[in-house]
């Protein structure tokens, strides 16, 4: 049992650190290293999942809410798509076939993926134009980039477009209760053309909300094991707290290029689960 949990604490920790840098939570490889790997049932490992966003998001959300990546006000505007998408989705879930929703999103993030490798193959950020919702709303921000040694301000783009993709994420989440921080990042990234740190910083804080709010239903209906549940929790935060000083030290295109892969194979594992094979 201690060599087991042990096992389970070192690839939370690497959960952790992908989780953090690229914006996308610790489930995307704690869900499948528990059911491959030690063969945790997939309710289980759903739910350790769930306190993996948490501990993901309280990770790092704190480094980078210190450091002024993250932007609060984009982040709480799009989580109000986020909640009633998923509101919307728990009511109309007899209305969609579920494999119909995974190939359309995940087309949606092929589509997203092919516009990033666009965007990677210019290193400055685009100058964007600042969309009036955004003034209005004033969501414009600035950063200290570590790697660049510069302070960067940005503005806020295609606002209903960015609100309207966390929407159909919400809806996603609700229906099929899966984790949407590539979503997220998308959303801000590929719509909104916020700099890939403030996205990634900003989707951390916001699953760490979304997570939070579901866990309690987990944890009723007996889906969190603190046997397996623990462990993930502390590799997840050890693994946060430290891919929150990696991400800060990468420059944007190096983290464009990690996130494509791990956004393309999001999208066909969708797809497949989708198209039924």
């Amino acid at each position: 049992m201690v060599m087991f949990s042990l096992e389970i604490l070192l690839i939370s920790v690497l959960a952790g650190i992908v989780g953090s840098v690229l914006g996308l939570g610790g489930g995307i490889i704690v869900t499948p290293a528990l059911t491959l790997l030690f063969g945790v049932s997939i309710e289980h490992a759903i739910g350790a999942s769930i306190i993996s966003v948490i501990a993901t998001s309280s990770g790092s959300a704190i480094a980078y809410i210190r450091d002024r990546i993250t932007n609060l006000r984009v982040g709480m505007f799009l989580e109000i798509a986020t909640t009633v998408g998923a509101i919307t989705g728990a009511f109309i879930g007899g209305l969609i076939a579920p494999n119909l929703l995974y190939i359309i999103f995940g087309l949606l993030l092929v589509y997203s993926a092919v516009n990033m490798i666009k965007r990677k193959k210019g290193a400055q950020q685009e100058q964007v134009s600042m969309h009036p919702a955004a003034a209005k709303l004033k969501l414009a921000g600035s950063y200290y980039d570590k790697a660049a040694q510069q302070q960067i301000s940005y503005n806020v783009g295609n606002v209903y477009g960015g609100f309207g993709v966390m929407y159909g994420a919400g809806i996603v989440s609700g229906l099929l209760g899966i984790g949407s921080g590539s979503f997220k990042v998308m959303a801000m990234d590929v719509f909104m053309k916020l700099p890939l740190k403030v996205s990634t910083a900003t989707s951390n804080f916001m699953m760490g909300v979304t997570a939070a709010a579901s866990a309690g239903v987990y944890l009723l209906r007996g889906d969190i094991d603190p046997h397996i549940a623990g462990p993930v929790a502390l590799g997840v935060l050890a693994g946060a707290t430290i891919g929150a000083q990696i991400m800060q030290r990468l420059k944007s295109k190096t983290i464009r290029m990690l996130f494509i892969p791990v956004l393309l194979y999001v999208a066909f594992q969708m797809i497949y689960e989708g198209v039924g094979l």
